[in-house]
């Protein structure tokens, strides 16, 4: 029997895997097609066998073994299975019955080894999309429409709402475009509704944002009335908004209702906000019961502070004082719902919880917290600062009530602001006394409170001219804080005051330093470096400051100042030709701008200028003398009358002006206007020598008979000024030196003689250089005004600006007060 199984040949001991790679073509599975007997076994019956079943009691029983060819040997072992070496047809069979994967002889098959059969080369191509297809046509279209819906939202976070109304427009069109071609493909249930409505939607709000109303309304009710859309009916909301930026209230209402009738219970804060809008609604209306009943609805189920503040202003509307206290109760008690500040603390040194700590010290979260506390202290205080007056019988009790209230709640620290602001009211009532009484109060608080009323203190101390009182709280508001601008702002202010420029400029800069954005220490810097005649250094002051407060007028002056004071009349006129761009009704800077362009020798210019001041403010002396000059120049002596008259009028105790309008009537051909215009002055001012000499010059030249009595009269008063000259140089001679003389009174002999040698009234520069004539106002001296008038726009000391410090609104009282305290010179 052996000698029929041949085993593997052992020519090699050490190859372990020698005589895998043997090819047998009998196991070649891939050449099955060209094999002839195979492909006729399976179409005939030709090499079927009878299935071969075991004999059950023995196991030992020889099974046939076939072959691919047809041909089966009786082979047995001790197991009774058959040899695997068996030889079949002179043919060698593997040592196992399984092929190995890959191991076959490149020698006896003539290839290469290659498991992965990369030789037969690469894969075919995928078949190609075809482009022209309906379907695909559909869906590039699609992704079209929803590229450009991105792209128009896109641009409308970004600012550019013309052309994210433009995306708009184009992702409808195309759109539609699509629901045309999906009908005629598919049938409507395929159609994509969620596109459709994002288009639409977005549509509608970019025609809101571009404010074209009529159209979002009518995009906005292609949403609304289309069944198909789940959920439109909250879009109402939108056009509710719509409604009310137009004023149209009764139908913002109604849309409001209508959207809160379709929400369903379970969105409770939707519902709420959309009842707010409601109130706020009703408010704008004037139906305060109503919006106090939706607020007070919103209040008990979610309160929050918006809704509380409403409703104090709906109860203020109504003057209900009983209901503002439980309201300002209820705001009071609203939670904040921000984490407790001791978070940020550090509890030990742990460095991976210090890193912890200053990582979320300032992040958004942070951020949002401060923003969130910093809205309900500005809604308390000014709800405060509004119902305080009302609820009680005096505001200084009512803001006792305010302040015992939130010294309860959470907002202790806002109390004492309440104080402030309750200083500030006092303030505002021209009560000074209490104002102070009431900052007094805080020398004892803790020192940011210290610091700020002691600050306010020295600001009102100095607006009072108490320089050391303003001193002394500047100095207790620097000790309590040191880095407190508004405290070393006004402590240079007292130290300006007193004249010591250089020190008060350290104190000015080291609050800039503490604080960049303290406009009132820049400005001051400047000031000081003026007085210090710096004027390269005030220049750079000031034109920092300006492009920090753009359309600032005191900085434009006093850049223009400076120029003028620079000898630079050019750059001097650009700057108040600017100042008057942003008041273009200051009388002074258009009289300066007049001067400025007098002095250049262009009068006509002048002139223009001149007269839009005396326009806006007709009762400055100097613009109006200039104007009467002018006219007299040009030859219009008609025109001059009405300004010397003006000047007459403010100016009633100077007889120039008076002896000028007689001058015009004069110098027009007007003699009989001219003589009744002296004698109305001779008859005021008796002992006017220039006066009397005029009414005997017309009185002869006309032929009257009181010539006779009006040359007696300038006799003797020729006669005893010469007496009183004699006098006056007697008595300088006994006394050996120059005695005080007092010109231009009204009621003394000096003020009144106005003739070669009087140094009484006198023209301005213009006038005097007008032609001489024989008359002897010609030769007058400069003018004097009276000492009892004062110009209400005349030269003002400059004064450093002052800084209050608060922790209240910024549009309080005391800032106010601190911009404008310095006015043009």
């Amino acid at each position: 029997m052996m000698e029929n199984v041949h085993l593997a040949p052992e020519t090699d001991e050490d190859d372990l895997y020698s005589g895998y790679n043997d090819y047998n073509p009998t196991y070649d599975t891939e050449e099955l097609e060209n094999d002839t007997a195979f492909q006729q076994a399976v179409k005939t019956s030709h090499g079927r066998r009878p299935p071969i079943t075991a004999k059950i009691p023995s196991t030992a029983v020889a099974r046939p073994v076939a072959t691919g060819c047809g041909s089966k040997t009786s082979l047995a072992s001790s197991m009774g299975r058959p040899m695997t070496g068996a030889i079949q047809d002179g043919v060698t069979r593997p040592m196992t019955a399984v092929r190995a994967a890959g191991f076959t002889k490149a020698a006896l098959r003539g290839s290469a080894f290659d498991p992965l059969g990369q030789s037969r080369g690469p894969a075919p191509p995928l078949e190609a999309r075809n482009e022209d297809s309906p379907e695909e046509k559909i869906r590039q279209l699609e992704k079209k429409v929803n590229e450009l819906v991105e792209e128009s939202c896109i641009a409308n976070s970004c600012g550019d709402l013309k052309l994210a109304l433009e995306k708009a427009k184009d992702a409808g069109r195309k759109e539609r475009v699509l629901v045309r071609q999906r009908e005629q493909v598919t049938s409507p249930e395929n159609i994509n509704l969620d596109l459709t409505y994002s288009v639409l939607f977005n549509l509608a709000s970019q025609y809101s944002a571009n404010e074209m109303y009529p159209e979002a309304l009518n995009t906005y009710q292609v949403i609304v009335k289309n069944k198909m859309f789940s959920n439109a009916g909250r879009l109402k909301v939108n056009m509710g908004n719509i409604y009310l930026k137009q004023r149209n209230y009764s139908k913002a209402i109604k849309f409001y209702r209508m959207a809160l009738d379709q929400i369903p219970s379970v969105h409770k804060e939707m519902r709420i906000k959309i009842m707010q809008n409601i109130g706020v609604t009703f408010i704008k209306t004037g139906q305060y019961s109503d919006a106090i009943n939706s607020f007070e609805h919103i209040m008990s189920v979610a309160p929050n502070l918006k809704a509380g503040f409403n409703l104090i202003l709906s109860y203020f509307a109504v003057g209900d004082r009983e209901k503002m206290k439980k309201a300002f109760q209820k705001l009071i008690a609203v939670p904040l719902e921000t984490d407790e500040d001791g978070k940020y603390i550090s509890p030990n040194d742990d460095p991976h919880t210090n890193l912890v700590i200053e990582a979320i010290k300032n992040d958004h979260l942070r951020q949002m917290e401060r923003e969130r506390k910093a809205m309900a202290e500005k809604y308390i205080m000014t709800a405060a600062k509004l119902i305080a007056p009302v609820i009680e019988t005096s505001f200084a009790v009512g803001y006792d009530w305010c302040v015992e209230v939130v010294k309860a709640s959470q907002y202790v620290e806002l109390a004492n602001d309440l104080e402030i602001n309750k200083a500030i009211m006092y303030l505002r009532q021209k009560d000074f006394n209490q104002a102070v009484e009431t900052l007094k109060m805080f020398e004892k608080k803790d020192s940011s409170v210290k610091s700020a009323a002691a600050t306010n203190l020295s600001f009102l101390y100095y607006l009072e001219n108490e320089f050391s009182q303003a001193s002394s709280y500047a100095d207790l508001a620097v000790n309590s804080d040191r880095y407190n601008p508004s405290a070393l702002t006004n402590k240079g202010n007292t130290v300006f005051a007193n004249g010591d420029y250089e020190k008060a400029a350290e104190f000015y800069k080291e609050a800039l330093r503490n604080d960049s954005s303290c406009t009132e220490a820049l400005y001051n810097i400047g000031l000081t470096c003026k007085k210090l005649n710096r004027l390269d250094e005030a220049l750079d002051c000031f034109l920092k400051l300006h492009a920090i407060l753009r359309n600032s007028a005191q900085v434009l002056y006093q850049i223009a100042n400076i120029y003028e004071l620079m000898e630079d009349p050019n750059q001097a006129m650009e700057w108040l030709m600017q100042l008057i761009s942003v008041v273009p009704t200051d009388s002074r800077a258009l009289s300066k701008l007049g001067g400025l362009y007098d002095s250049e020798g262009d009068k006509s210019q002048a002139f223009q200028y001149y007269y839009e001041s005396y326009r806006y403010f007709p009762s400055n002396i100097e613009v109006i003398e200039w104007l009467g000059a002018y006219y007299i120049d040009t030859q219009f002596c008609e025109k001059a009358i009405q300004y010397f008259e003006r000047a007459s009028l403010i100016q009633p105790t100077q007889v120039k002006w008076q002896l000028m309008v007689a001058s015009c009537f004069r110098r027009s051909g007007n003699y009989q206007k001219a003589l009744d215009t002296y004698k109305d002055i001779h008859r005021k001012f008796p002992e006017n020598v220039e006066c009397l000499r005029f009414l005997v010059r017309l009185c002869t030249d006309i032929g009257l008979k009181e010539v006779q009595e009006y040359a007696t009269k300038l006799k003797r008063l020729e006669k005893m000024k010469e007496i009183r000259e004699q006098r006056t140089k007697s008595g300088r001679d006994g006394s050996g030196g120059p005695r005080g003389r007092r010109d231009g009174s009204a009621g003394s002999d000096g003020g009144q003689n106005c003739g070669a040698g009087s140094r009484g009234e006198r023209l301005s520069a213009q006038l005097r250089a007008l032609p001489r004539t024989e008359e002897p106002y010609d030769s007058s001296s400069n003018k004097e005004l009276d000492a009892s008038y004062v110009d209400p726009l005349g030269p003002q000391i400059e004064r450093p600006r002052t800084a209050a410090k608060k922790r209240v609104d910024e549009d309080d009282f005391a800032d106010e007060e601190l911009g404008d305290d310095l006015l043009p010179e």
